[in-house]
């Protein structure tokens, strides 16, 4: 593995564990409070597409070049957008369906990021078959 790409692969991991942590600060710090046990299964609801991208960018070393670099930004790009959107929440206080935001962020995350990594996988695999 060149260096650049190792040197994204660690910023795509550390990445993952600083959205992970920082989501589940941002949610206990969120103005709603539910019971102990809602609010643990908030915390792995919210650090659910951080455990998948993490366990795919551990899995990916030998993934094909272009699929890798996918995940990678991939990675990144959904711990910098849902980080926004949990501070947006933090702060702004939405007053209509305020849970709204820590029940959506987590799937539409996980979908993007495998609808991102299939098409990466369709384009290796139609370039691979046209050569």
């Amino acid at each position: 593995m060149n260096q650049s790409l190792a040197g994204f692969r660690s910023a795509a991991l550390v990445a993952v564990v600083f959205g992970a942590i920082g989501s589940i600060g941002l949610l206990r710090h969120a103005q709603q409070h539910p019971p102990p046990f809602l609010a643990f299964l908030f915390v792995i609801w919210v650090s659910a597409p951080f455990a998948v991208l993490g366990v795919a960018n551990l899995l990916s070393q030998r993934w094909p070049l272009a699929l890798r670099k996918t995940l990678y930004v991939v990675t990144l790009l959904i711990t910098i957008a849902s980080l926004a959107i949990y501070v947006d929440d933090n702060f702004a206080h939405r007053t209509v369906h305020p849970a709204g935001v820590w029940v959506a962020v987590p799937p539409a995350s996980v979908i993007l990021s495998g609808v991102a990594i299939a098409i990466a996988l369709w384009q290796t695999r139609k370039g691979t078959t046209n050569t």
